[in-house]
């Protein structure tokens, strides 16, 4: 892929090294600046994986200037069905039930493990990723994304603003509509819709999750406690049939930028 700013590179990992890359970016955001672990994450190596990784493509952004072995930047990992069909589940099923996204016979994509370099937020660099992305979506004709999204921390009280307006102003259609699994499930509308200062909920909302509503999506029935990962997730699904004209728009403006 053509980027306008010639030190950086945007394309799919190719080797075992590339991907290594971008597990100690993961590692560097997961584990040391949020507080997550895993039964696999690698301390030593300094490197965030689990069992997930082999069958993902791993969407990364380089730039050139750096050393080698550290110029992965950006990251992005992207499953489709056959890739879940092979590690036995998507991994959002270990915390949510897909039962309406899987029956629906509809192209699938499962999104995670999104994260910039510090230095590389606030720029390019999620514009880029983004644009990956959308190119990756039109050439395997995927129709319906999604994948957990996190809130830091395990204490729901300084979130239920947030979580009731995704309640309450993007809750997934039906026949898309994940639900959190009862052992880790989170009950949402914990303020009530006419008591809600909409405004403050919208500036606390992470820039992720924000970026996702803005394109259009949605999120499924209830919030999980990822222990281990220190946050609280919500599934996030975006259709494309049912994007507006207006987020159609946003999507295609954003994919010429980089």
């Amino acid at each position: 892929m053509q980027i306008d700013e010639p030190h950086l590179e945007l394309r799919l990992a190719r080797t075992p090294a590339e991907i290594r890359a971008a597990q100690r970016l993961r590692y560097r955001v997961f584990i040391e600046e949020l507080g997550g672990t895993g039964p696999m994450v690698d301390h030593d190596a300094g490197l965030e994986m689990d069992r997930f990784d082999p069958y993902f493509d791993h969407l990364i952004l380089l730039d050139r200037r750096r050393s080698e072995g550290d110029q992965v930047v950006g990251v992005y990992r992207v499953m489709r069905e056959d890739g879940a069909a092979r590690a036995g589940s998507f991994y959002s099923e270990d915390e949510y039930d897909l039962g309406v996204l899987r029956a629906s016979n509809r192209p699938l994509l499962e999104l995670g493990r999104s994260c910039v370099h510090p230095d590389y937020r606030g720029g390019t660099a999620m514009m880029h990723l983004w644009s990956g992305l959308a190119d990756y979506i039109a050439e395997h004709g995927i129709e319906v994304m999604f994948g957990v999204a996190s809130f830091h921390g395990l204490d729901p009280a300084p979130l239920a603003g947030q979580l009731s307006l995704l309640h309450h102003r993007h809750l997934a259609p039906e026949d898309i509509r994940p639900k959190a699994r009862a052992e880790g499930s989170l009950a949402m509308d914990m303020i009530a819709q006419g008591a809600l200062d909409r405004p403050a909920a919208i500036r606390a909302m992470p820039a992720l999750i924000k970026a996702y509503l803005r394109l259009g999506g949605f999120v499924g029935e209830g919030a999980y406690i990822d222990r281990p990962f220190n946050c609280i997730d919500v599934c996030l699904v975006m259709d494309v049939a049912r994007m507006s004209e207006g987020h159609r728009a946003i999507y295609q403006r954003d994919r010429t930028r980089g």
